[in-house]
């Protein structure tokens, strides 16, 4: 009887890992919409560069956050119009915009933030002309850094929006 307990509490235990938070931009309401008022923002941009399942090259730029931040910054919003004008020139292209934080905060905390951060990159977008059919979003929180060290320079460039074309 013991041992059934103990196996039944490891499979539970194993079964409860977290999971990504993910929106497909069908959902509606208050959820969907971020504009990110009250808070401070700002990144730098870079290059990413994805082969895709269609083949499509992506010149889409990553965007980085401050701390506890998802307000798109002017210079944000310029990298995110070179994502449109590219989107624009890739019309069949779809995109998952993912959400990144930091390993600072809770789980739960930095999913949410993640979330915020690709809701409001991908209301950019919209904003630029680009159909949100074509704009998935997910939240990964902290658990793919880019740099997996402790120390600000790891966790800026952790804080951060991506894009996957598909």
């Amino acid at each position: 009887m013991i041992v059934l307990i103990a196996i039944l509490s490891i499979s539970l235990g194993i079964g409860c890992a977290k999971k990504p938070v993910s929106d497909d931009g069908a959902a509606g309401g208050a959820a969907g919409t971020t504009d990110g008022s009250g808070q401070n923002g700002s990144f730098s941009s870079q290059s990413v560069t994805d082969a895709t399942a269609s083949n499509v090259p992506s010149s889409l730029q990553r965007i980085h956050f401050d701390f506890d931040s998802y307000v798109l910054t002017s210079s944000s919003k310029a990298a995110l119009e070179d994502n449109a004008a590219y989107l624009k020139a890739h019309a069949d292209a779809k995109v998952q915009i993912e959400g990144h934080c930091d390993e600072r905060g809770s789980d739960e905390y930095n999913l949410v933030l993640g979330e915020k951060r690709a809701r409001a990159t991908r209301a950019y977008l919209v904003s630029l002309g680009i159909d949100s059919r074509r704009l998935s979003v997910i939240s990964f929180g902290e658990e793919r850094p880019l740099d997996p060290s402790s120390g600000e320079s790891a966790w800026s460039k952790n804080r951060r929006a991506e894009f996957v074309t598909r």
